[in-house]
């Protein structure tokens, strides 16, 4: 299981490299990089390529989401590693605190009688 979900994290690493660099190719004008590539390519025009742009940038998105939901159900069901951490640092924790002698409990003394004045 860990090597599926090192599979589906270096997975999501390159779709947000990728998503990034889409995102940046873009501008809401219909100006910027995009222009700039349809220029070279007479089959597309500037509103088509930002429209490939923009159905490029969602399924990124929902790959991210997928890829991040199924990755979090596999290490949730085989992977303990943050109750791990916390049982060493609560460990750590106990062997650090100074070991003090045990308390000695005195015996218990009676309170003094006192005597109730009758009317």
């Amino acid at each position: 299981m860990n090597v599926v979900f090192t599979i589906l994290t270096v997975l999501v690493i390159i779709a947000s490299v990728l998503i990034t660099l889409v995102v940046l190719l873009q501008n809401g004008k219909g100006g910027g990089l995009a222009s700039n590539f349809a220029a070279g390519n007479q089959t597309f025009g500037v509103r088509q390529t930002a429209d490939i742009l923009e159905k490029v940038t969602w399924g990124l998105v929902a790959f991210i989401f997928v890829v991040t939901i199924v990755s979090s159900f596999i290490s949730g069901n085989s992977g303990r590693s943050g109750s791990d951490i916390t049982d060493k640092i609560e460990q750590n924790i106990q062997e650090s605190m100074p070991q003090f002698p045990p308390v000695q409990e005195l015996p218990a003394q009676e309170a003094p009688a006192t005597e109730v004045p009758q009317e």
